[in-house]
């Protein structure tokens, strides 16, 4: 499985990136890394924190992602039949992390059930390997090897077994950014929207968020790419339209 190419930056504040970094980190050969947890609601940008801490550390990134089906064999080896009915064994994103001492991010780690969880226990603590009962094989990792978990904080998630939880350590919990970095993210990943369209935009976010809608930097991000498409094709009230299409919560009346 090849490695994740990404480019998406990192505006940091509240130094995750150093904290993740420093869990990361290995003193000494017998100081194992940790295997941080990446807590918040949906739409923070934990995988994007994740990915921007790897490339700084000129690491090779791999991700899993992770669902309530997610079984055992799906995060190391699973058999596979060719066309000429030989059965071929494939190494998942996990594995291939291991071996070439990369960066796995698990996503959204909290919808994968016990069971899948249980074949990750080896590899979360000092013996740092996983076995495939499928190919009867044990697959060490490499020393260069890392990872970290994204988890949702909303209701559709499973609770961690505590033997799991006791080996994701540390939890980094993402609050919302500032208004201030927020209109950072929004000014990197959106230059093309011009400035009186973001001011407008703010202004209804704020008034927005006085109503306790929640708005994630994700929501704010589609919004201003939406809104600029619409102002782009002459649409008439382009925020207003774009306002009520891609933010579900109610809100203030919206800016024209």
């Amino acid at each position: 499985m090849p490695p994740v190419r990404t480019e998406d930056e990192w505006i940091d504040y509240n130094q995750y990136r150093q904290q993740l970094q420093a869990a990361w980190l290995r003193l000494s050969d017998v100081d194992p890394p940790l295997n941080p947890r990446l807590i918040g609601e949906p739409g923070l940008g934990k995988t994007t924190l994740a990915c921007a801490a790897a490339r700084a550390l000129r690491s090779d990134v791999y991700i899993f992602q992770c669902t309530v089906d997610t079984r055992p064999e799906d995060l190391v080896v699973t058999p596979v039949i060719t066309g000429n009915r030989k059965i071929e064994y494939r190494a998942s994103s996990v594995v291939s992390a291991m071996i070439r001492g990369g960066i796995l991010i698990l996503d959204e780690g909290n919808r994968m059930p016990e069971k899948a969880w249980a074949s990750l226990a080896p590899l979360l603590d000092g013996r740092r390997y996983v076995d495939s009962t499928i190919a009867a094989i044990r697959i060490p990792a490499a020393p260069d090897f890392r990872m970290c978990v994204t988890m949702n904080d909303d209701s559709s998630v499973f609770d961690l077994p505590g033997y799991i939880q006791s080996r994701l350590k540390p939890k980094i919990e993402l609050l919302p950014p500032p208004w201030a970095i927020k209109e950072e993210i929004v000014a990197l990943k959106c230059p093309g929207v011009d400035a009186e369209l973001l001011n407008r935009m703010f202004a209804e976010l704020k008034a927005r968020a006085a109503q306790q809608c929640g708005d994630s930097v994700r929501d704010i991000l589609s919004l201003a790419q939406y809104a600029r498409k619409l102002q782009h094709g002459n649409f008439d009230q382009p925020l207003r339209k774009a306002i009520e299409q891609i933010l579900t919560a109610p809100g203030a009346t919206a800016a024209t």
